[in-house]
């Protein structure tokens, strides 16, 4: 198949494709490499111009180093409160990863749309971005916002600019959708995810002179099985919700680097760990526990060298979510999406952040959450079909929340 064109019209059956508008959008945002390391700004401003030329304002709100930006955006201004629609805009990387054809040029085949980005999360964007022009021909009673991120993939750390500067200006919203890959079935509540690292500084010395050094692996190994005793004690006596896949609080070591050569008593390690916790559960707890038991650790260390240490760093956070279906939010997306909630998910969003902020929210978005972050990703027509019918019901219906 040479042309894009030719891959649509292979596809199985022509009731269950998206437009040809909604297509070529999606194909247009997998183009900008918006890999979290590097800047997004080229699809944020692109972004804003398109908006712009349908006399829709754009906020952008920067990072520290002027390469990243949120963007805001309001169709149907003065009108009463209405919806965001929310989607991140960062991918995660494709290096070492087998793909089958370019990740930043989607490819059609089968019925599914292949392309980095393409389920989480540019398949949602792409849709709603695509049905600007029939939003504002609409006219619809309720003002609808667009809210797009930087750096979710790395600790739904974008977001918060985008929302504390809502919070600034006063806006009044009627709820929140964030468009992740559900299978278009709403989704009340998720974990919250937090991120730690630790840092362990002890003593080099000669591997034969093990006494005259402070290992600091060793330490670090003694914190991680800690860690992991925490684990396997939350997974015995938390309570347990079987709304969600892994049904208790859960905690990680995710990476580990220490050390210079095996005939040396490596000085530095670090780490990072993280834990996943249930509505409710307080990571501030768990995380206050573990620097407890490395505080036991330290005279020891200190006996061999007084200026060992042990040191935490919060590296990022995002609360879990917890909606009722009886809320408002809910009953309209299970009403557009047509399918009823389906509870709870164990991966985090940015959803937990719109809540804490008083902004009723739920998870609904075209894909599986399975494809993301993995090779060949891709997100299926029919799902984007769903997406597309999704947002012209809410067109048409335009209730209140």
């Amino acid at each position: 198949m040479n042309t894009l064109t030719d891959s649509i019209s292979s596809t199985p059956s022509a009731a269950v494709l998206p437009s040809p508008e909604v297509i070529s959008m999606i194909e247009r945002l997998v183009a900008f490499p918006t890999v979290s390391r590097d800047s997004n700004l080229g699809l944020i401003e692109w972004t804003r111009d398109y908006l712009n030329r349908m006399g829709v304002t754009s906020r952008l709100t920067y990072d520290a180093t002027g390469k990243k930006a949120n963007l805001f955006a309001t169709l149907g201004e003065g009108r009463k409160p209405g919806l965001i629609l929310s989607g991140h805009t960062d991918v995660v990387p494709v290096e070492g990863q087998a793909w089958d054809s370019d990740p930043f040029k989607i490819m059609i085949r089968d019925g599914m749309m292949f392309g980095r980005g393409a389920a989480d999360m540019k398949g949602f964007i792409g849709t709603a971005l695509a049905l600007v022009p029939k939003f504002l021909a609409a006219d619809m009673d309720s003002s609808l916002h667009f809210a797009l991120s930087y750096d979710e993939e790395v600790g739904c750390l974008g977001v918060r600019g985008l929302i504390a500067d809502l919070a600034q200006t006063g806006l009044k919203t009627a709820g929140c959708i964030v468009g992740e890959p559900t299978l278009m079935q709403p989704i009340i509540a998720h974990k919250g995810t937090h991120r730690f690292r630790c840092c362990i500084t002890g003593r080099e010395a000669h591997s034969s002179y093990t006494t005259q050094g402070v290992n600091s692996i060793e330490y670090a190994a003694r914190i991680i099985v800690y860690i992991r005793q925490m684990a396997d004690r939350l997974a015995q006596l938390e309570a347990r919700d079987y709304a969600f896949t892994v049904p208790f609080t859960t905690l990680q070591t995710g990476t580990i680097r220490g050390g210079l050569a095996s005939n040396i008593v490596p000085k530095d390690c670090e780490f990072q760990f993280e834990a996943r916790t249930m509505p409710g559960v307080s990571a501030d707890k768990l995380y206050q526990e573990i620097q407890d038991y490395a505080a036991t650790l330290l005279p020891e260390m200190r006996r061999v060298e007084p200026n060992a240490a042990i040191d935490f760093e919060f590296v990022a956070s995002a609360p879990g979510l917890n909606m009722e279906e009886s809320e408002a939010i809910v009953q309209l997306a299970t009403a557009l999406s047509r399918n009823r909630p389906n509870g709870a998910v164990s991966y985090g969003t940015e959803a937990g952040l719109f809540q804490q902020a008083g902004i009723p929210t739920v998870v609904c978005g075209p894909g599986n959450i399975e494809q993301a972050h993995r090779p060949n990703e891709f997100v299926t027509l029919a799902q984007l079909a769903q997406c597309e019918a999704f947002m012209m019901r809410l067109i048409r219906d335009d209730r209140a929340v």
